[in-house]
């Protein structure tokens, strides 16, 4: 499937068109004074928050125009890349089945088609296929679009789903009967994404957003009513709520939660029209999740546990002076999550970075742990939606080995591959190896890098270049994951690197919790710290390496590119949150409020001059900067297009090199990029074209 010459990511243009030279952009300056804590800032582009205005688009485009212009050379590059990437993917293909409630339920690709197939088959993978949702012919005439969430009524007759065709995570609600394959004239619009059925086969609970994408209120709704029921409004503007079903389907539970507390409300399922009852009231710096089994509740705390522990307590006491330890908190291992099952307990564990699978038999308490049998992998639990099973179905995959779907039998202990992500071509995973290193901090604590290369093409005397990417917020834990797109990379000698840096949760909430608030800059010096000990230890050198993050981890390109930026000849921000000070001070942009957790809250005087010491775009400085390719969406619901378009034109205005700053707005999608499937290796054709043409490699 050829595109001919991309131009951007999105745009296809003749490869024979003639070169153009265009100069880059200048923003116009309009100084706008900003002051806190007597305290006066002067922002010059204050004025790009401006959105739809004749500037504002003029500007985006300008940006547009010269970034096409710098990257035409590359046209055709990013076409074969293009085809590189898509020619791995196995186009058609399906999702391997999960049973739930008497039904096998999958997804499949066609040849050729951007979006999946939801599908199920009653009873038996034999039976006859019944399409729920052919999101291809749903996607027709639009630029962008996305489901979702899709969910079956408890008598399996009827679907409710959600959309989104801006890419602004606001979603519609739908309802289709799976019998006659009516779409009812019932919509609800304005909703975070989730839908969730009470068990008379009627009415449904989800959430919806206020004016700034904050999930704050949950409602009822039942088929054929002329309006929904609000049933909670969540007035705390740090906490956003949501609703789910219970495994064991007794249960509707509505979930409050900040960053650092969480609060339940329970109703049985066969009363939707009842009163919620909290479960446990919300405390300061207390987390606790919670599912339904048999005649009681399995809870999950950092109560007096910094790392979690599990508790247990009667469903019909539920309070924390009821509450029962059922696996003690450990020091040295974060507990993760669990999943029930009739006979059995599974604790998804995290040690030394690692994720490891403990199998409790509840009746016997005999346990053991799954062997995965690699340096550095990830693994998961999977879709398991019985508890009549002896079977868990868990994922696993490393740098080298493709994505896997296992069934593990908890009683025989044997384990069955199920699909395995096939990758086209010539790809054999001996050829690659992963390593497991560790670089030492500024404070002397030791830093895991998961790493991957291709062995033929490796050599350790600095002469490989290098990808170094990280994220390090929110206690999101990384996993040495398998990509086909990197072997782009990889199989043109580079040698890409993780790195597990605090701030994420890879080595415990101790990790998270020492990269966060007044101990951010951790983050920024422990990946400093990680490219230097590589450069340092042969893998690549200065003018050979390139780093890569997005969203928060393109506050962490933002501020590295500030603090180090001799060691890096490029970066890639991808939706880069770098207007920090400015964004976290303004409650009317989205997220704001329910981020002062992990940032703190600039209205305290401490919090705002530690922010203001690292946020990327008050800390350009006349200075020599990397190559950097910024990315953004003009719809972008997390992260505001103007931040990295203000960004980019101070960096254009100060920098005192002349390296390239390119931004590339996609003026279609939102935060997640684009939502078919081949589009998004448009995206990757971009940037992985901008580091070659860097690294000089030209095919």
């Amino acid at each position: 499937m050829a595109l001919g010459c991309i131009a951007g990511v999105s745009a296809i243009t003749s490869c024979d068109s003639p070169k153009k030279e265009i100069a880059a952009p200048v923003a116009k300056i309009e100084p706008t004074e900003l002051t806190k804590h007597g305290h006066t800032r002067v922002d010059n582009y204050f004025w790009m928050k401006n959105r739809d205005t004749e500037d504002v688009l003029n500007y985006l485009n300008a940006e547009n125009d010269y970034t096409q212009a710098s990257m035409q050379e590359t046209e055709q590059f990013q076409a074969n890349l293009y085809d590189e990437m898509l020619g791995r993917i196995k186009q058609t293909d399906n999702s391997v089945p999960y049973l739930e409630n008497g039904y096998y339920y999958y997804s499949r690709y066609e040849e050729g088609k951007e979006y999946p197939i939801h599908c199920r088959k009653k009873g038996s993978l034999e039976a006859e296929e019944e399409i729920l949702l052919n999101v291809n012919e749903m996607a027709k005439g639009y630029a962008y679009y996305q489901v979702g969430d899709y969910s079956v009524s408890s008598n399996n007759q009827l679907l409710a789903y959600t959309v989104d065709t801006v890419s602004r995570r606001k979603y519609t609600v739908y309802f289709k009967d799976l019998k006659s394959g009516e779409v009812f004239s019932d919509q609800i619009g304005n909703t975070s994404g989730g839908v969730s059925w009470a068990n008379d086969n009627k009415t449904v609970f989800y959430s919806t957003k206020d004016e700034t994408l904050r999930s704050n209120k949950i409602h009822r709704f039942s088929i054929g009513d002329k309006a929904p029921v609000e049933v909670f409004e969540e007035t705390d503007a740090t906490f956003g709520c949501w609703v789910y079903k219970t495994k064991s389907s007794k249960y509707m539970v509505i979930g409050s939660s900040a960053t650092m507390a969480t609060e339940y409300q329970i109703l049985e399922a066969d009363n939707p029209s009842g009163q919620f009852k909290v479960f446990e009231p919300r405390h300061e710096d207390m987390l606790y999740d919670i599912d339904h089994y048999g005649d009681k509740f399995i809870v999950s705390t950092n109560h007096e546990a910094k790392n979690f522990r599990f508790m247990e307590t009667p469903e019909n006491k539920t309070g924390i002076e009821n509450w029962k330890e059922l696996i003690a908190h450990r020091e040295d291992v974060l507990l993760e999550g669990f999943e029930l099952f009739d006979d059995f307990m599974v604790v998804q564990e995290r040690k030394l970075g690692l994720t490891q699978l403990r199998v409790i038999n509840q009746s016997t308490k005999e346990e053991h742990y799954l062997d995965f049998g690699e340096a550095t992998y990830m693994a998961y639990i999977s879709t398991n939606r019985e508890f009549n099973s002896e079977v868990l179905r868990f994922g696993y995959g490393s740098m080298t080995t493709p994505n896997s779907t296992f069934d593990y039998n908890m009683n025989t202990r044997a384990k069955t591959l199920m699909k395995q992500q096939e990758v086209l071509g010539e790809f054999d995973s001996d050829d690659y190896q992963t390593d497991r290193l560790w670089a030492t901090a500024e404070d002397g604590t030791k830093i895991p890098i998961s790493i991957v290369y291709k062995k033929e093409l490796f050599k350790k005397d600095g002469t490989n270049p290098m990808m170094v990417y990280a994220y390090g917020s929110y206690g999101s834990s990384m996993d040495p994951y398998f990509s086909s797109v990197r072997l782009s990379l990889l199989d043109r000698g580079f040698v890409y690197a993780l790195a597990h840096i605090r701030g994420g949760q890879e080595l415990g909430r101790y990790w998270y919790e020492d990269g966060k608030k007044l101990k951010k800059k951790n983050t920024f010096t422990d990946f400093i710290a990680c490219t230097e000990y590589m450069q340092e230890n042969g893998y690549s050198s200065p003018e050979k390496t390139f780093a890569s993050g997005g969203s928060a981890g393109g506050l962490l390109m933002g501020a590295v590119a500030n603090m180090k930026p001799e060691i890096y000849n490029g970066m890639i921000a991808a939706v880069p949150f770098v207007d920090v000070i400015t964004t976290m001070l303004d409650e009317t942009i989205p997220l704001t409020t329910g981020e002062y957790d992990e940032w703190g809250n600039p209205n305290e005087k401490e919090y705002y001059d530690y922010i203001l010491s690292y946020s990327p775009y008050d800390n350009v400085e006349a200075k020599a900067y990397p190559n950097l390719l910024v990315t953004t969406g003009y719809h972008d619901s997390q992260v505001q297009y103007w931040e990295p378009a203000k960004w980019v034109a101070k960096l254009r205005a100060m920098k005192t090199d002349n390296k390239l700053v390119l931004l590339h707005t996609n003026m279609d999608f939102g935060h997640g990029g684009a939502s078919g499937r081949f589009e998004r290796l448009k995206e990757y054709s971009l940037e992985y074209a901008f580091v070659f043409k860097l690294a000089g490699i030209k095919e």
